[in-house]
């Protein structure tokens, strides 16, 4: 595979299902394929921050957008001082915690009682809880944001993803893990697709639930296909 198509670039919000199980899909790949992957910063509360919550989302979700921020802020500082790689541990650690561990309160992921044992865990200085109140960071935030946006355009969700030199996407959206075996080959597709100058969108409505242990479903589950809603900005999860 060209060297080129090895880089990429992957925007995340630690809070966001989807995005954490494409980053886990991701990092299949990268063992199989040596991509050098750049975990970079998208922020569902910024994302939706003109939208009223209490229309359209459930009651916790505003608590639970502010609280990805509130990690992206940590994750903002903890690149800053200590490095990429940094950043990469620490969102493996915060995805776990967040979405294979049993369903706990959306808020409660922003704190500080939350974030010392994942810092622990990563192997970063406890001091960093400090950076959950540092607004000063949004402006980061929001300009790695605006960044990912203008690969894709303003109507769509996390995670983006670019390959090389520009070819960036949406998505994919999947609500399970590819097996092993099946996770090249869906990268290769992926890719495949979205390189080509003229493709815009594929997409479907109907989905399962996240296969998740913060939404109750084993991961070894099938799930049953529901109207599922998660891929728009509007209403991403």
């Amino acid at each position: 595979m060209p060297a080129a198509d090895t880089q990429v670039r992957f925007w995340f919000d630690p809070v966001c299902p989807f995005a954490w199980l494409t980053s886990e899909w991701v990092r299949t790949v990268q063992r199989e394929r040596g991509l050098d992957v750049e975990w970079r910063f998208i922020s569902l509360r910024l994302l939706n921050k003109d939208v009223d919550y209490d229309a359209q989302f459930p009651p916790d979700y505003e608590a639970g957008h502010t609280a990805g921020l509130r990690l992206l802020r940590v994750c903002a500082r903890v690149r800053d001082e200590h490095g990429p790689d940094a950043v990469a541990r620490l969102y493996e650690v915060l995805g776990h915690r967040i979405h294979d561990a049993e369903p706990t309160g959306r808020e409660t992921r922003g704190t500080a009682a939350f974030l010392a044992p994942a810092l622990e865990e990563a192997g970063l200085p406890a001091d960093l809880v400090e950076a959950l109140e540092e607004e000063s960071r949004d402006g980061q935030v929001q300009a790695e944001t605006d960044e990912a946006l203008a690969l894709t355009g303003k109507d769509v969700g996390t995670p983006i993803i670019a390959v090389g030199d520009g070819v960036g996407f949406f998505g994919p959206v999947i609500s399970r893990l590819p097996a092993p075996e099946d996770a090249v080959r869906l990268w290769d597709h992926v890719v495949g697709l979205a390189s080509f100058p003229g493709f815009a969108e594929l997409k479907r409505s109907l989905r399962e639930r996240p296969q998740l242990r913060s939404f109750g479903v084993e991961p070894q589950g099938t799930g049953a296909e529901e109207d599922w809603h998660g891929g728009s900005r509007r209403q991403h999860r």
